[in-house]
């Protein structure tokens, strides 16, 4: 699904937003996890535990190094691990056939080339999720408490898609407090407007 499709523009959008405005706030995040997930499985519903996986682990990492603040030892394993993993799966998805490839023309080897199709927004989610992890490893920001507002976060389809990448302390208050109305709807599409216009 892409944001041009009629399928986008005339049916996913219009239920996702109307679902996102009629549902008590407390609701609200679990209809972006519900919509995201959906968007994703259309593209590929095989990576979807992969995504959610990385997305526990990045929730899990944040609060170890919150927890061992004062250890740094500890604080950076948990830092490694993370950006190890993200980067590893970063990795295999967009190079594994490229190395695969090479191996072959230079060995004279036939290894079967893997065809893995690239999975939507990789690279975003993973700087996305690196930018938090890194950010609390520094303690410019806390670490978030809920892990239902961090996959709000993580895996919200429009910036994961087309970007850019959205700092934690950029959206923090915003997961749990929601200021919705039609006003702030149109000036968030105009600002939108004023920078890509």
């Amino acid at each position: 699904m892409v944001f041009s499709s009629i399928v986008f523009l005339y049916i996913f959008l219009p239920i996702l937003l109307i679902l996102y405005f009629i549902v008590p706030s407390k609701f609200k995040n679990a209809i972006m996890i519900i919509g995201s997930l959906v968007f994703f499985a259309w593209g590929e519903i095989r990576y979807i535990p992969i995504m959610l996986l990385l997305a526990v682990m990045d929730f899990i990492c944040g609060k170890k190094i919150n927890k061992n603040r004062d250890d740094k030892n500890k604080k950076r394993f948990f830092l490694f691990i993370d950006i190890g993993v993200n980067i590893l799966i970063l990795f295999f998805f967009k190079y594994a056939d490229f190395i695969i490839g090479s191996i072959n023309e230079i060995t004279g080897l036939h290894i079967p080339l893997m065809h893995i199709p690239l999975p939507i927004g990789v690279s975003f989610n993973t700087f996305q999720s690196l930018s938090y992890i890194i950010d609390v490893y520094r303690g410019t920001v806390k670490e978030e408490k809920s892990f239902y507002n961090y996959l709000t976060y993580t895996l919200l389809f429009p910036q994961i898609i087309a970007g850019p990448i959205v700092r934690y302390e950029t959206v923090e208050e915003e997961l749990d407090k929601k200021n919705i109305s039609v006003d702030n709807f149109s000036a968030r599409n105009e600002k939108i407007y004023t920078r890509t216009g």
